[in-house]
């Protein structure tokens, strides 16, 4: 009852934020991107939470607790990708949004940037974000019922619908504000979960040196080891996560809602040592939770709850509430930012974009709040199937974005030469590559599927471009916007 408790005060505070960022969201920039007012340490936060999602606290913890550290190449592939994304990506695309016509969206800036009169840019980042976040979007409801399930006794079906009423009553009311500011307080207890949880977990086993002597008797070191049975296939893929960053509407969304561009160095910190201290504790709880199962201290059939379990045995339940919602932190700091984004492209570039050029702001909104409900429902669906893995839901969309997005962000914001017959070539190659390369097993094909999708969106891109002419306009405006990024 305790934990109950305390799960559902946390759960009023997150709706009582989402009335909050209602009152505060008075136009359309405001509810997509908080009129550009994040500060550092919010925009650093809500960046890293809705990067992470249930990932990082089922997803992560599940796989080292199957694998062992053979699974933590995604970490370091991830971290080193979060690094190179602040540190390159989000000084300019922050000042080139701004400078193209202040964009909000991320279709948006492609359309302006490249001076596409036709839309097809915009309608083509708006499909590929519809298509792939709907997904991502299920990957969370599966772990938000998971989550529900496996803590209160509730059914899966029953999990999901509760975990996903609350989601998109607070995205749905607030907007961007809502949605920044309920992930960096999810930030927050994230990062002092993926703590306290491994530190109480490797003291019940008697300390590290016992818990790596449990793992090692257990596994015959197998499980310690990052390179045991591993190809070099496996690990490319792993660190190919990385790759995923440079198209991440979600997170990219965080860059162009900064205060300043001289926010980034703080923000750059700031966000980069909570990646690191997150994913060392997620891999930490993993491998304690691993230990603890061999000692027949936890019993467990999914390891994607591993950390779920871990939280109602060793702690006690006023501290298991904490941590279970720091738990649904997690899967909502990323459902409700992928919701987001998806209402703006469909307000924005298809309702706006396309059909209603002259819809009013207050339009605009309640199309946005409509299309949350909307695309939320189709997703519930997908996430109906119990047996869903939410890993491999996130891989899928993770590369979809990456292959799609990534190269032409990169392009956009580091050559003036790229055109945008290039970007739309490209932009379709690197999603169809995914979702073909993804249904095909064996030989080859086991390499993550955001490398080939990556490399020939680049590769078709920059040929293009080269065979094409950018318009003076565009060269003039990447020259304001380069300037602009280095005062």
């Amino acid at each position: 009852m305790t934990t109950l408790i305390t799960f559902i005060v946390y759960l009023a505070g997150m709706l009582a934020i989402g009335i909050i960022g209602y009152r505060l969201t008075s136009n359309l920039s405001d509810y997509f991107l908080g009129g550009r007012r994040l500060g550092p340490g919010v925009a650093a936060l809500s960046a890293g939470a809705s990067d992470m999602s249930g990932w990082l606290l089922l997803g992560l913890p599940g796989a080292i607790y199957a694998s062992g550290l053979v699974g933590a190449w995604i970490a370091v592939g991830l971290a080193i990708g979060a690094y190179l994304n602040w540190q390159f990506v989000a000084r300019r695309l922050r000042t080139y949004t701004e400078v193209s016509n202040d964009s909000i969206t991320i279709p948006d800036f492609f359309e302006n940037r490249f001076k596409d009169n036709s839309h097809i840019l915009r309608l083509v980042s708006a499909i590929v974000i519809l298509f792939f976040f709907t997904i991502y979007t299920a990957s969370g409801m599966t772990a938000g019922a998971k989550l529900f399930s496996s803590s209160f006794d509730l059914s899966y079906t029953q999990g999901l619908w509760i975990g996903a009423i609350v989601i998109i009553a607070y995205t749905f009311l607030g907007g961007f504000i809502a949605v920044s500011w309920t992930d960096f307080i999810q930030g927050i207890l994230m990062f002092f979960a993926l703590i306290i949880l491994p530190i109480v977990a490797i003291s019940e086993l008697g300390g590290w040196q016992e818990t790596l002597n449990v793992i090692g008797q257990a596994s015959d070191g197998v499980h310690l080891e990052m390179l045991a049975g591993v190809g070099a296939i496996a690990v490319i893929s792993n660190l190919a996560w990385g790759l995923g960053y440079f198209g991440q509407p979600h997170i990219l969304v965080r860059f162009m809602g900064l205060k300043s561009h001289k926010d980034v160095p703080k923000a750059r910190f700031i966000g980069t040592t909570w990646m690191v201290v997150g994913l060392y504790g997620a891999i930490f709880a993993g491998l304690a939770g691993y230990a603890l199962s061999q000692e027949g201290m936890l019993t467990l059939g999914d390891g994607e709850e591993v950390f779920i379990l871990m939280s109602q045995v060793l702690t006690h339940p006023l501290v298991a509430g904490v941590l279970l919602a720091a738990i649904l932190s997690a899967i909502m700091s990323t459902i409700d930012s992928q919701l987001l984004v998806s209402s703006s492209a469909l307000a924005e570039d298809f309702y706006k974009g396309i059909f209603r050029k002259n819809a009013s702001d207050k339009e605009l909104v309640t199309v946005g709040r409509l299309s949350i409900a909307i695309i939320a429902i189709i997703a519930i669906l997908i996430a109906s199937n119990p047996d869903n893995s939410v890993l491999g839901l996130v891989s899928y969309a993770w590369a979809g974005f990456g292959a799609a997005f990534g190269p032409i962000v990169l392009l956009s914001l580091f050559w003036k030469r790229v055109t945008a017959v290039g970007a739309i070539v490209g932009m379709i190659a690197g999603a169809v590559t995914v979702v073909v390369w993804a249904n095909i097993k064996g030989g080859i094909f086991e390499l993550y599927e955001i490398v080939p999708g990556f490399l020939l969106n680049l590769v078709l891109a920059v040929v293009l471009s080269l065979a094409t002419s950018p318009k003076p306009e565009m060269e003039e405006e990447f020259e304001k916007a380069r300037q602009m990024a280095q005062e």
